[in-house]
This record gives C-alpha cells, sequence and structure tokens, in this order.
C-alpha cells in the first residue's frame, strides 16, 4: 500500500495500490465525501497512466484539486516502484 499525503485540498491523504499498471485499491481521506468516494471507486480497474493523464491538473481551489492530487499520488506511487 502507497501513502500520499495532499497538499492543498480538503483531502488530507490517498492510499493506492497499482499492480501490473492498473490501479487495484484507492481510498481519499477526508474531503468532500460523495466526491472522493465516487472519484476513487471510478479509477478502480483503469490503467494508471490514464487516470493521471486525465486528472492532472484539474483545479478546485490553490491551484490544485482531489483529482489532480490523485494524478501526482499516481506519479509517486509509479517513481516510488520503479525506485525499487
Amino acid at each position: 500500500m502507497f501513502t500520499y499525503k495532499t497538499h492543498g485540498t480538503c483531502s488530507t491523504s490517498m492510499d493506492l495500490e497499482i499492480e501490473d499498471g492498473i490501479i487495484t485499491h484507492c481510498k481519499i481521506h477526508q474531503g468532500c465525501k460523495g466526491n472522493t468516494q465516487g472519484l476513487a471507486a471510478m479509477v478502480i480497474g483503469r490503467n494508471a497512466d490514464e487516470v493521471a493523464n486525465l486528472l492532472e491538473g484539474i483545479q478546485c481551489r490553490g491551484g490544485t484539486s482531489c483529482p489532480d492530487q490523485l494524478s501526482k499520488a499516481i506519479r509517486a506511487c509509479q517513481a516510488e516502484r520503479s525506485a525499487s
């Protein structure tokens, strides 16, 4: 399980699992409950690179958003796995 601490959003962290390039687990802590639960449910089973590309740069406030932070979490998770 990879945990990413978010920055600039109501959500505080995100837990991710990516196996063979596919997101198998996503949980977003805090934030707007319905939106974060919906976002997490929609990305499970999808290609991590495609999801990161789709969500990158979406803005809510403060120059970021929960979807944008999820794209950063995916990239950080992938980078950590590549370094291992």
